[in-house]
């Protein structure tokens, strides 16, 4: 490999939300690689910094030239110029199309599990969260169009936000799943908003769908955010993009980003993406081998070591989806059987009931505490997640062992078989 990343990277006094924890613990939860950014991207930073003005900035063509050039040659689809509108962030889009394309009360549809901040987008705009939850086989998720439709003619439906690729799981929809959804949607007057931000991050030889792309219908009835940042690793830079294709709806987007004042790039956010898309596809493409390797690194280590623990397969995202159902059932039946219990003389009732794990702990917190691991937990993400965490692989080899080392050491204190 040209690119290094087996070298861990300090990220301590940094100010890094990841990984402001304790001496000894291990974060492998939000959304956040802990590798370097492409050199190239760097140099394109570095350059700009050494200027040494940082004033207001606008989008030159270069900018839309970028997103234009990657989508063709990467995911063959091409947008126009036009379509394109600058946003500081994803999130920061989503909550202000909420609020534009929505009014109070209204119900906005997501397909649970799914990326947990989405419910923060609803809810903390006065809007309800309408979950159709996904189907889990035992081995992998799929759609439920009988209840997404049911879920959808309700008149109160006026928003879906679609993740494409999935988070937290890793799917990657297919091309008539896409435009199954598509059509349901136009049939009941309902906007998707699709959120790729995962799109580049998929398994060597596998590609994703951009949901625009699939047919008129969709291309018309929808949104699609788009960035560099989980991709390349530059959340912190604030620079993202929504194609809106409908001329319309674009207005709408574009009037409400304006009113929220995020529409606009800091120093830093343009170059880095323009870099990023014109010069980062090398880095990319061994990042990908990189995180495809973690992955076989998690499944292969939980079926030595773990074979209760189910890993859902996953094409996209540097997530991993991981079952822990068995020791979740087995605490919860642990629990039941030490409550039921009558106290002894000398208190072994009680001292076996604190043992065991009480039906209402959190996994996630229970890792933690006992071996410094710091995962998702997978309730927050809805659906069935309750039984599930969360890992993040985008890190150095050596991170992973010692993360899945840590689960084995947590999951084995958390109910017995």
């Amino acid at each position: 490999m040209i690119y290094d990343f087996d070298t861990p990277v300090d990220r301590s006094n940094t100010n890094s939300l990841k990984w402001n924890v304790k001496e000894n613990e291990l974060p492998m939860w939000v959304a956040d690689m802990d590798f370097k950014a492409a050199p190239e991207i760097l140099d394109a930073i570095q350059a700009r910094a050494a200027h040494g003005v940082f004033g207001y900035t606008e989008i030159p063509d270069a900018w839309y030239e970028a997103y234009i050039g990657w989508w063709e040659s990467r995911h063959g689809f091409r947008m126009e110029k036009d379509w394109l509108i600058f946003c500081t962030g994803i999130v920061p889009a989503i909550s202000s199309m909420v609020r534009k394309l929505t009014t109070p009360a209204e119900k906005v549809l997501v397909q649970t599990p799914v990326y947990n901040i989405f419910f923060n987008s609803i809810m903390n705009n006065g809007r309800q969260v309408l979950e159709s939850p996904l189907v889990y086989d035992g081995e992998t998720y799929h759609m439920d169009f009988a209840d997404l439709e049911e879920k959808l003619a309700d008149p109160q439906t006026s928003l879906m936000i679609l993740c494409n690729p999935q988070n937290p799981a890793g799917n990657l929809w297919d091309r008539g799943t896409l435009a199954r959804i598509g059509d349901l949607c136009k049939k009941y007057h309902v906007t998707v908003i699709s959120d790729e931000i995962h799109c580049d991050l998929t398994s060597p030889g596998y590609e994703y769908i951009p949901f625009a792309s699939v047919s008129d219908t969709c291309r018309e009835i929808s949104v699609t955010c788009l960035a560099p940042t989980k991709t390349f690793n530059l959340a912190g830079l604030q620079t993202a993009a929504v194609s809106v294709p409908d001329e319309t709806l674009r207005h709408r987007v574009w009037r409400g980003l304006n009113t929220d004042e995020v529409a606009e790039p800091n120093a830093f956010a343009v170059n880095a993406a323009v870099a990023a898309f014109t010069k980062g596809a090398p880095w990319l493409d061994e990042l990908r081998v990189y995180i495809e390797e973690n992955k076989k690194t998690v499944t292969e280590y939980a079926a030595e070591h773990m074979p209760q623990l189910h890993v859902v397969p996953s094409k996209a995202t540097y997530l991993m989806w991981l079952d822990c159902g068995a020791w979740v059932n087995a605490a919860h039946k642990n629990s039941q059987h030490s409550g039921s219990g009558s106290a002894d003389t000398d208190g072994s009732a009680n001292a076996k009931k604190e043992s065991a794990c009480p039906e209402q702990t959190d996994l996630a917190e229970f890792i933690r505490e006992k071996t410094g691991l710091y995962v998702s937990s997978g309730s927050a993400y809805g659906g069935n997640g309750a039984q599930f965490l969360r890992m993040n692989v985008a890190c150095p080899h050596s991170l992973v062992l010692d993360g899945m080392q840590r689960l084995k050491k947590g999951l084995a204190g958390f109910g017995a078989f």
